[in-house]
């Protein structure tokens, strides 16, 4: 069915985080959201209230309580409001709700939108079971698991943004996991916004090689691997340049720690922009992604990505065509590949051109698209009913 034909949906987003906080997700949902008013929809977002708020909202915004998330003073978890939600939505009840993440705001929202048969879609945004082991607390992870799988079976689908994720999320019992992507911004993040001024600030001159991470200043990012490699790179060319672009708990002992290394901390719009543009490669070495935007973002600045082979780079990057990529946890290919590309211009400057074209073939239309259609699709199915379901929460995430 077309989606032209549908009706204009009354659409609830529900989620901890939305911008201006900086994080992948904020600025995932932001763009989405964006683009659906700018078809029509009518957006209402349930969230927190951010610290020091004072612009006007452009969509319809319901604030509720919410705590500091401990290590993450900016960010905030929601806290149960039921009540509010029920009411809320009984006397105007939107066509489908998008539950974005799975705190206690998103459990609370689940079980209202389920007791009024409101169709629900919700997204796997963050591995927050992973994130447990970098925090000494990896004896949970099975257990948050099994919350998370309780979570998104009671909803009518769960959007993951990789194939490869999907697939792990349904042999772990997520049986209604579908693919919903990302796309980048090839104007935004884009080669043109290369700024000598800036690199000049950073004590660079033209032909001086500059690293890049952007993104949280926190164990789970792999950070400790990222400073290594770029070490082992100094070995081979001494003037190369660290610039890490972000905020997070490590970033004063790490700012001690290392001096010659340039933390800029956390940077958006044009400024973001500039600072991708005017590096030449970009350094990640996460293993807790669901997608990693970063990285699409890297590349359609025309930057020489050195990353994990999974979620977005193995969606996007072929090793040593248009970035460089290894197996999970293998760090010693992780600073290879990283010390070839600081080694070999060819290769380095062929990159960085063939990263930019694939950046330009994945634009955020067709994902939007993809995600309007699936609104229509649930609004027109029957309402998710979970009163049957009688799947408990074990220890080891199995039902």
């Amino acid at each position: 069915m077309s989606v032209e034909k549908i009706r204009n949906l009354r659409i609830a987003l529900v989620t901890e985080t939305y911008t201006p906080e900086i994080n992948g997700v904020a600025r995932t949902l932001s763009r989405l959201v964006d683009a659906l008013h700018e078809r029509g929809h009518s957006i209402h977002i349930i969230r927190p209230r951010q610290k020091n708020e004072d612009h006007r909202p452009q969509y319809e915004l319901t604030h509720v309580g919410g705590l500091p998330i401990p290590g993450y003073a900016d960010l905030q978890f929601g806290l149960p409001a039921c009540a509010r939600i029920y009411h809320l939505w009984r006397s105007e009840s939107p066509d489908i709700i998008y539950i974005a993440t799975e705190g206690p705001l998103g459990w609370s929202a689940l079980n209202m939108a389920n007791k009024l048969k409101i169709p629900v879609i919700s997204g796997f945004h963050t591995n927050f079971h992973s994130y447990s082991k970098h925090y000494r607390f990896g004896w949970l992870e099975k257990v948050i698991f099994g919350y998370l799988k309780h979570f998104h079976n009671r909803t009518a689908c769960t959007l993951a943004p990789s194939p490869q994720l999907v697939n792990d999320l349904r042999q772990r019992g997520i049986h209604n996991a579908l693919l919903f992507s990302r796309g980048v911004d090839t104007s935004v993040y884009n080669p043109k916004h290369r700024s000598p001024d800036l690199r000049r600030s950073w004590q660079v001159i033209d032909n001086t090689p500059v690293a890049l991470y952007v993104g949280r200043i926190a164990a789970e990012k792999n950070i400790e691997l990222v400073i290594n490699t770029y070490h082992a790179m100094q070995q081979q060319q001494p003037d190369l340049k660290l610039v890490m672009v972000g905020n997070g708990p490590l970033v004063n002992k790490l700012r001690k720690l290392h001096p010659d290394i340039i933390f800029t901390g956390a940077k958006i719009g044009e400024e973001l922009s500039q600072h991708y543009a005017s590096a030449d490669i970009f350094l990640f070495a996460s293993e807790t992604e669901t997608f990693g935007n970063v990285i699409l973002e890297a590349m359609s600045s025309g930057l020489a990505v050195v990353a994990y082979d999974y979620a977005a780079s193995r969606m996007h990057i072929a090793d040593k065509q248009n970035g460089m990529t290894c197996e999970m946890s293998n760090t010693s290919s992780f600073i290879a590949n990283a010390c070839e590309l600081i080694t070999n211009q060819k290769l380095l400057n062929e990159v960085r051109k063939q990263a930019r074209l694939t950046a330009e073939q994945n634009n955020w239309q067709r994902i939007i698209d993809q995600f309007e259609n699936m609104m229509v699709t649930y609004v027109k199915s029957e309402p998710y009913d979970d009163s049957d379901s009688k799947e408990p929460v074990s220890v080891d995430g199995s039902a």
